[in-house]
């Protein structure tokens, strides 16, 4: 594709595929928030972190990576992060191994949460995502997913661990 000017308008196709997008960002993050709030009493960012933290070797994480992880600042991962140890659900712990950072470390009760919270939340998921789509678009969408992102920013994506395959 041709580079396009600062000063040149959106086509009228890039602006209809434009509207679609934007439509989504919009929609997904509402519709997530709405069940995970509904069903569990978390927002979508905050299931994130406990899913990410959960995930993860030994439970934990520098919040300077898990902020990486979910494209935030540390100050707004840390406002999170509070919310979440006042549930008991998280605590942090300076880094043994380089005491500059500090660690995230989920607790047995936010494992707990994660194993309450993510049934339903993966099965919105799947019903607005993957129903929604065949086994191609699915891929074209991780594929247009990963070239945008990338686009974005250089940052590292979280990316969840190898799953056993039945």
């Amino acid at each position: 594709m041709p580079e396009q000017s600062i000063d040149d308008p959106l086509s009228a196709d890039e602006l209809e595929i434009w509207a679609t997008v934007a439509t989504l960002i919009e929609r997904l993050p509402t519709a997530l928030d709405a069940q995970l709030q509904r069903d569990s009493g978390l927002t979508h960012f905050e299931h994130g972190i406990l899913f990410a933290l959960d995930s993860a070797p030994d439970r934990s994480l520098r919040l300077s990576v898990l902020a990486s992880y979910a494209s935030c600042t540390l100050s707004r991962l840390s406002r999170a992060v509070s919310r979440l140890e006042a549930k008991g659900w998280v605590r942090r712990e300076t880094d043994s191994a380089d005491g500059r950072f500090t660690l995230g470390i989920l607790t047995p009760s936010g494992h707990d949460k994660v194993v309450e919270s993510t049934p339903a939340h993966h099965a919105l998921v799947r019903r607005v995502i993957f129903d929604s789509l065949t086994v191609a678009q699915t891929r074209q969408l991780g594929a247009i997913s990963q070239r945008i992102s990338t686009a974005i920013g250089p940052d590292e994506a979280w990316k969840p661990p190898a799953l056993e395959r039945p």
